[in-house]
């Protein structure tokens, strides 16, 4: 790289980039509080719909990465700590809970929801936030 190239940029370009890391941020914190209280304090679900709900939970982290990042790498990178992130949950809910467990399945469904939503760069919806950061942009 020539010095007089600057090097890409992390993120997509938006008016207020930190407002979006907070929102991705404050999504993470709803999933592990979602997913740390005791399970009298949740709505009962059919256990075929748990997983589910953790899929498309985790598919929505990741795609969110998706739509902040500019490139690949950290997207995938985003993707992987989504993964992480799924499966440390798991192991905090058997070991700080006394009514919910850690589960290989609910696991399995968080990855495979972070790696669908990393599909997500390959379609229109990857410029979603960026489409809402320009519109609440020009209202301002």
């Amino acid at each position: 790289m020539s010095s007089a190239q600057s090097p890409r940029p992390l993120l997509r370009e938006f008016h207020r980039p930190a407002t979006w890391l907070a929102v991705w941020g404050m999504l993470f914190l709803l999933v592990a509080v979602g997913s740390l209280l005791p399970a009298g304090d949740l709505p009962t679900v059919s256990n075929g719909f748990d997983k589910v709900e953790h899929f498309f939970g985790y598919a929505l982290l990741s795609a969110y990465a998706v739509m902040l990042f500019a490139r690949m790498r950290p997207q995938a990178l985003a993707a992987l700590g989504v993964i992480v992130f799924g499966i440390a949950i798991e192991f905090a809910q058997s070991a700080w809970t006394a009514d919910r467990l850690g589960d290989s399945a609910d696991a399995m469904a968080n990855a495979l929801g972070a790696l669908a939503g990393l599909c997500v760069t390959a379609t229109p919806m990857a410029r979603w936030l960026q489409r809402l950061d320009t519109r609440l942009g020009s209202r301002a």
